[in-house]
C-alpha cells in the first residue's frame, strides 16, 4: 500500500502533524509519499525519507493506492476534488474548526493506521454533481458539496428560473440557490435552512438564498433528473461558485444545467467514527442541551 500525504502548510503545527504521522508509518512499514509543497518545506520536518517526496502533486494522485489529506473541511474539499478525476479514495484528518469531511482527529492517528494495516476499513462512494453554462466556453463544473449560483457584487436580488427534466417549476426572487448533494447538506445548505440529507441517498437538494417569497422550500430532487437554472440580473455578471473555491463570473442573462456525474467521489471509513455520530458531535444534532448534567 503506498499512501500519498497532502497537508495544508498554512495550518499552525502541520509540520509536527505530518512528522509524527511518518513516524508511525514507518514503524508501521507503509510506504507513502508526499506533495511537492511539503518537499519545499522540507526543512520542517523532522524525517530523513526526503527521497518519498513526489516531483509534482499530480504525481500522488497517479501512483497513491489511497490519498490522506491533513488540514480541515477546505483542505478535504480541494484534496478530494483531484483526487476523484484519477478514482483514488480519500482519508481527512482534522486539523481546522469543524471537521465535518475531514472527521478523524490527530489524536486518532494511531486507530486509524492500524485500520488502515489491516484493511478494517470501507471505501463509501458519494455523489457528485456537476454542471455546463450554456452558450458559455467555459469548463465543465464538478462539485463535492454544492454549486452556488448567486448575485455576487450586486446589493439587489436576481431574477431565478428552475426548470427540472425540462419541465417548468418557478421563477423567484432570490440571493441566489445552492444545489447541493447529500454530503453538501450539511455545509452551506444547511445555514439557510435545507435539510439533512444521509451521504447514501441518491438526491439533489435546492436551496434559496433568502428568497423573496414566504413560500419558497428547499426542494429534494431524485439524482436522475437534470436541473436547469437560468439567471438573470440587473448587474453585469452573475456569480457561480463550487464548493466554495472555484468561482466563474458569467453575463446575464446566463443558463446553467446541473446533474449528477458518472463519476462517484470515494471516501475511506474507518471504525474511528460514523456518520450519525459526527451529526451530533460536530453539528449538535439532536441534543437537548437542556438535559446536559452540570459538571
Amino acid at each position: 500500500m503506498l499512501i500519498g500525504i497532502i497537508a495544508n502548510t498554512t495550518k499552525e503545527k502541520v509540520f509536527d502533524v505530518v512528522s509524527s504521522f511518518l513516524v508511525k508509518l514507518k514503524k508501521n512499514n507503509i510506504n507513502y509519499i508526499l506533495t511537492k509543497s511539503l518537499f519545499e518545506e522540507q526543512g520542517k520536518l523532522r524525517t530523513d525519507q526526503n527521497k518519498n517526496f513526489a516531483a509534482d502533486d499530480i504525481e500522488i494522485y497517479k501512483e497513491s493506492d489511497i490519498i490522506i489529506s491533513i488540514g480541515g473541511d477546505g483542505t478535504m474539499l480541494a484534496t478530494a476534488y483531484n483526487a476523484q478525476f484519477y478514482d483514488k479514495p480519500v482519508l481527512g484528518v482534522n486539523l481546522g474548526k469543524l471537521g465535518f469531511l475531514a472527521e478523524v482527529n490527530i489524536e486518532q492517528m494511531d486507530k486509524v493506521i492500524s485500520d488502515l494495516k489491516n484493511g478494517n476499513f470501507k471505501i463509501e462512494e458519494r455523489m457528485l454533481i456537476t454542471a455546463i453554462a450554456e452558450g458559455y466556453k467555459s469548463e465543465k463544473f464538478f462539485a463535492i458539496n454544492d454549486i452556488v449560483i448567486d448575485k455576487g457584487g450586486w446589493p439587489k436580488m436576481i431574477e431565478l428560473t428552475i426548470r427540472i427534466d425540462d419541465e417548468y417549476v418557478t421563477t423567484l426572487s432570490a440571493d441566489g440557490l445552492i444545489i447541493a448533494t447529500p454530503t453538501g447538506s450539511t455545509g452551506y445548505s444547511i445555514s439557510v435552512g435545507g435539510p439533512i440529507v444521509s451521504p447514501k441517498t441518491d438526491v439533489i437538494t435546492i436551496a434559496p438564498i433568502s428568497p423573496h417569497s414566504l413560500t419558497v422550500r428547499p426542494l429534494v430532487l431524485p439524482g436522475n433528473q437534470v436541473i436547469s437554472i437560468k439567471a438573470d440580473s440587473l448587474h453585469t455578471a452573475i456569480q457561480v461558485n463550487c464548493d466554495g473555491q472555484r468561482s466563474y463570473s458569467f453575463q446575464p442573462p446566463m443558463e446553467i444545467k446541473i446533474k449528477k456525474s458518472d463519476r462517484p467521489l470515494k471516501l475511506i471509513h474507518t471504525s474511528v467514527t460514523t456518520y450519525f455520530e459526527t451529526l451530533r458531535n460536530k453539528l449538535m444534532w439532536g441534543i437537548d442541551l437542556r438535559n446536559k448534567r452540570k459538571q
